[in-house]
């Protein structure tokens, strides 16, 4: 995907249906009038029908949730943060109807409330329980617990039966946390994407095509501890959520939970995706060759090595080889240098791997530097580990062995028949079928009944020896093979056996299955919290697929029938030269660890590169497999998506702030107007509710004497006194940190070599 490629999101306030849930009645009545006077006598009976709008009321189904921010079990910095859980459903906040004075339209009968470990009784450690009670038991609760007053309409014996999931929230904290009835239509909106999709994870969404609903939370995770967010119903408790308006005695409310999660805030932890993405990359900042894949000596090994050795060390290991130890066939032990598939340079032309005969030994991807008395075994330990994943994969190992039976074979049948006067005009592959042709002929029969009634001849009178066959010489028989019709049954035998041959190569192109020490050959390569670029050398990838290649070949002919069943394979093989991997990177961190999907995007020339291969080598370690070299990769900060916050301005104490959005409509709509509210910070000292006694619990106030949405609409606009739910998200929207590396377009090194 481009770094250009922006998301097309609208903001809407809400999306009421037709009709919301609840029980309506239909009368129809027959009027007949003349002169406006009714003349029906006698009149005739209205009829009545009843019926029911169901929709959710005390069970969400868990498919109904799309994504959930933070999401279950994560944990970082959201003091600042306002939880938001997004439904698929986008009129589900609104099927249902708040029936109060206070209550705007467009105000949603859901809430979702947040509440740290500890406050709930039946939740001590925060742990996102709820308790399972029946639908009677949550309308009807014990004395000194106020329940949700609903109808009995519409409420059948058997839902009353029914079960829900409920929680117990002690009547101090419902008042401190619940919204007012003024403020609950600011809290939820709907979100309509059209955008392709794009990646998201566990701590974030997927932002795919289609309307949502999306339902904040009033309350910051300011303190650091375990919180648990519920959605709840407020449905019944109308009146009740303004401080002094729940009844005399009453020291809990109970609640039905339609969905929870919890997380963590903690604010001085260490996988705080901001920072560690500006980790990652600063190195770069000081260097871009600190962003090479390749081992770097110490001094301390340099100080006391010879200047000649020194050089030639630093400059093989600058080409990202490393010194591994290295068996001769003699028996010596020595050293070889050794460098895997990714490389801080371009690779240097070599011998061609792709179009080798096959070969039974990796001695012939031996380099030898005489100069020195050493060996680069790169190619061939290419060679021989495409040979070992070959051998130790039953299926493949036996699919290109009885491939490799069946074309020698067909090649000796060929070359028999070219010698064979009454078959050489047979094309080859119809020789069964000329056989089949004979025994059908209608003469068959009778020649071969009169043959066996004939008398045997004499011993003096047999037969003459049959001429003497003149065998066919190599050159002869290559040709015979090599012919257009000698091709074409190769080739068919070739397809006939090699039906998953093709595919297992495609995924050795892509380097599945290769050890990752084959990669990265020393873990000083990539050290922890390290991000490293690489090129990719094409020679190694066709050394490791010709040892895969090269099984199953014994004999000469072997060799030689070998073209027509790569050119098979190669010709059914998705990975062409085109779309092989060319470029990729690693990423060593706890960023990958603790957001194992996140967005990278990578361009050449503003154009997106393709995508080949994301994978994890270990929990820490991310692997990205491009198909061209990028000029231009970021790295945006993970699980984000869209979620709701504060931004900061640097300033010491509360630099809390929020950056305005343009709000009008037209074409700046949603860009940044590069001014804050406040200008000098101190929104989170202006805008939270008041302390219920000892107790701060971090509580936005939206409208009041505290109230924030007034207060950000005046600082949009002198004009404004208030915001629609719609403007009021997008002033909080808070853009995912991202972290951008432009690359040089040419190597400092062109060559390998």
């Amino acid at each position: 995907m481009s770094a250009t490629d922006d998301l097309r999101v609208a903001f809407h306030d809400y999306r009421r249906p037709e009709a919301a849930a609840g029980v309506y009645t239909l009368t129809a009545e027959h009027r007949l009038t003349k002169d406006g006077t009714r003349v029906d006598s006698p009149a005739i009976p209205a009829t009545e029908q009843r019926f029911e709008i169901r929709a959710v009321r005390f069970v969400l189904d868990p498919s109904s949730v799309h994504a959930r921010y933070p999401a279950e079990g994560a944990v970082g910095d959201f003091g600042r943060t306002l939880p938001h859980i997004t439904l698929n459903r986008s009129i589900l906040p609104w099927e249902r109807l708040l029936k109060a004075r206070a209550v705007p339209e467009q105000a949603p009968w859901l809430a979702l409330l947040v509440f740290r470990a500890g406050e709930l009784p039946d939740d001590p450690e925060g742990l996102g329980l709820s308790t399972t009670r029946t639908v009677a038991e949550l309308r009807r609760p014990p004395a000194g617990t106020l329940g949700p007053d609903l109808s009995d309409i519409g409420i059948t014996p058997a839902i009353e039966a029914s079960r829900c999931q409920s929680i117990d929230v002690p009547a101090a904290l419902f008042t401190a946390l619940v919204p007012r009835e003024e403020e609950l239509h600011y809290l939820a909106h709907v979100r309509d994407v059209s955008p392709r999709p794009r990646r998201g994870g566990q701590d974030g969404e997927v932002l795919a095509k289609g309307q949502y609903a999306v339902l904040a939370a009033n309350r910051f995770p300011g303190r650091p501890g375990t919180y648990t967010a519920h959605l709840v119903s407020l449905e019944g408790f109308e009146g009740r959520l303004e401080p002094g308006r729940l009844p005399a005695g009453t020291n809990a409310v109970r609640l039905c939970a339609l969905h929870s999660w919890t997380f963590t805030s903690a604010p001085d932890g260490t996988r705080d995706p901001a920072a560690l993405l500006s980790g990652l990359v600063a190195p770069a900042r000081a260097d871009r060759e600190n962003l090479a894949l390749r081992l770097r000596p110490g001094g301390s090994v340099a100080s006391r090595s010879a200047p000649e050795a020194e050089r030639y060390t630093e400059r093989r290991l600058h080409l990202g080889y490393v010194p591994l130890p290295y068996r001769l066939l003699s028996g010596e032990t020595t050293y070889g240098w050794y460098r895997g598939p990714f490389l801080p340079v371009m690779a240097a032309a070599t011998r061609d791997f792709a179009r080798d005969a096959p070969q039974t030994t990796a001695d012939h991807a031996l380099i030898y530097e005489p100069e020195h008395g050493l060996f680069d075994i790169s190619y061939a330990a290419a060679w021989t580990l495409g040979r070992t994943l070959a051998l130790s994969d039953p299926d493949y190992s036996e699919e290109i062995t009885r491939a490799r039976r069946e074309l020698a074979n067909t090649a000796a049948t060929m070359m028999a028949v070219a010698t064979e006067p009454t078959l050489a005009a047979t094309a080859p592959g119809d020789l069964a079928g000329r056989a089949l042709r004979e025994l059908a002929d209608s003469g068959f029969a009778a020649g071969l009944r009169e043959a066996l009634a004939r008398p045997l001849a004499p011993p003096d009178q047999a037969p003459a020896p049959a001429a003497r066959r003149t065998r066919l010489t190599r050159e002869a028989g290559r040709a015979v093979l090599a012919d257009a019709p000698g091709a074409a049954a190769l080739r068919a035998a070739a397809e006939r056996h090699t039906r998953t041959m093709p595919a297992w190569l495609d995924e050795l192109t892509l380097l599945r299955r290769v050890p990752f020490n084959y990669l990265v050959p020393h873990p000083a390569m990539l050290p922890p919290e390290s991000i490293r670029l690489f090129r990719i050398d094409a020679n190694w990838i066709e050394a490791l697929l010709a040892g895969a290649r090269d099984v199953g070949v014994h004999t000469s002919l072997d060799a030689f029938v070998d073209r027509a069943l790569t050119a098979d394979v190669d010709r059914r093989r998705a990975r062409t030269t085109a779309s092989r991997p060319a470029a990729g990177l690693l990423i060593r961190s706890d960023l990958v660890r603790a957001w194992p999907e996140f967005d990278l995007l990578a361009t050449a020339a503003g154009r997106s590169i393709g995508e080949l291969r994301r994978d994890h080598p270990s929990p820490d370690t991310l692997l990205i497999l491009l198909n061209a070299m990028p000029d231009e990769i970021v790295i945006r900060e993970p699980g984000q998506g869209i979620h709701f916050g504060l931004d900061a301005n640097g300033a010491t104490g509360d630099n809390s702030v929020i950056n305005l959005r343009d709000h009008r409509p037209g074409t700046g709509l949603g860009h940044p107007l590069r001014r804050d509210y406040p200008a000098g910070g101190g929104l989170l000292t202006r805008h939270l509710r008041p302390p219920t006694g000892d107790d701060a619990p971090d509580v936005l106030a939206l409208r009041g004497e505290r109230g924030l949405v007034p207060a950000l609409a005046a600082a949009l606009d002198p004009g404004l006194d208030d915001l629609a739910p719609g403007e009021f998200a997008l002033q909080l929207v808070n853009a995912p940190v991202e972290q951008r590396l432009t690359l040089d377009p040419a190597p400092r090194e062109e060559t390998a070599r």
